[in-house]
């Protein structure tokens, strides 16, 4: 195609926008609406993914050390685990300090512990926090082979619940997008085939005196793209302030480090637009493009 029949397509595109309004206002409204809908899941399930992977990096893997360790070993020991790049948190405590909590946890009965000599029974201990739930297994397996480690327990339970959880969250969230741009598509592609119909004795002329399939088609599929730009912007425009007055109302009284914390609108803004800008343009220019080709089969 020249650029010539490209930039008359492009005319023909906005003027059948111009001379559509009814269908081009309900076209825009209706993929609005739609991108507004997958914009808001797209936020929900980046959000539910961030407080999933949180959940699963505070569960604590706990590694108890020998009581006759040496210090050689206690020091070869934390210089591996802060070396595995898959530990993002290691606290290490002292016998005393373990003995500390524990006595602290007594409560108004603790005193039955000041004879207690915690040297003897209690060890040293690291508390280790992973990245993901998912390597919890891997990481445990390697941390008992780790010199003067007595044992090393975790919550696999919880681990488990947290890795399928992450797992069904991304599985929702690819569902959901396809489910919502093929009902997205599917609209588009009726509300466009109403200005093809309008047009369809148009249509058949340009055929019969020469007019080639791509050359009709082309000012459809670009009005169908513009019609999903206009609905793209309009629909991010929306959704962020909503998001924003959103992130203001729940987190007045939330400490952005949290775990439970949304994310800022600063971190979703620019992804919510590419969204919204591909799936809107994608939607128009192919629905139109599947709605036109009835029309030129003459």
């Amino acid at each position: 195609m020249s650029i010539k029949t490209f930039l008359n397509s492009i005319r023909e595109g906005f003027s059948s926008i111009k001379r559509h309004p009814f269908v081009t206002i309900a076209s825009i409204t209706t993929i609005l609406l739609m991108l507004m809908i997958l914009s808001i899941f797209f936020i929900f399930s980046v959000n539910a993914r961030m407080i999933t992977k949180k959940l699963g990096q505070q569960a604590p893997i706990e590694v108890y050390m020998k009581l006759n360790v040496t210090e050689d070993e206690l020091a070869q020991t934390e210089q591996l685990i802060l070396a595995d790049t898959r530990i993002i948190e290691s606290v290490k405590r002292s016998p005393e300090e373990n003995y500390n909590n524990f006595k602290s946890n007594l409560g108004d009965s603790q005193s039955i512990l000041d004879e207690f000599d915690y040297n003897m029974y209690l060890p040293y201990t690291f508390s280790v926090r992973i990245s993901d739930p998912s390597l919890a297994d891997d990481v445990v397996a390697r941390l008992g082979t780790l010199p003067g480690v007595s044992k090393v327990s975790t919550e696999s339970k919880v681990m488990d619940v947290l890795d399928r959880s992450e797992r069904y969250v991304n599985i929702g969230t690819v569902a959901t997008f396809v489910l919502l741009f093929v009902i997205a598509l599917f609209i588009i592609s009726t509300m466009v085939r109403i200005s093809v119909y309008s047009r369809a004795n148009e249509i058949e002329i340009m055929k019969f005196v020469g007019a080639t399939n791509s050359y009709i088609r082309m000012p459809y599929i670009v009005e169908g793209a513009l019609i999903g730009l206009i609905s793209a912007i309009c629909s991010w425009a929306v959704t962020m302030a909503l998001y924003a007055a959103v992130y203001r109302k729940i987190m007045t009284n939330i400490d952005p480090t949290s775990f439970y914390a949304i994310l800022p609108v600063r971190a979703v803004i620019w992804w919510v637009l590419v969204l919204a800008l591909f799936t809107g343009i994608l939607i128009g220019s192919i629905g139109s493009g599947i709605s036109v080709r009835k029309y030129i089969k003459v």
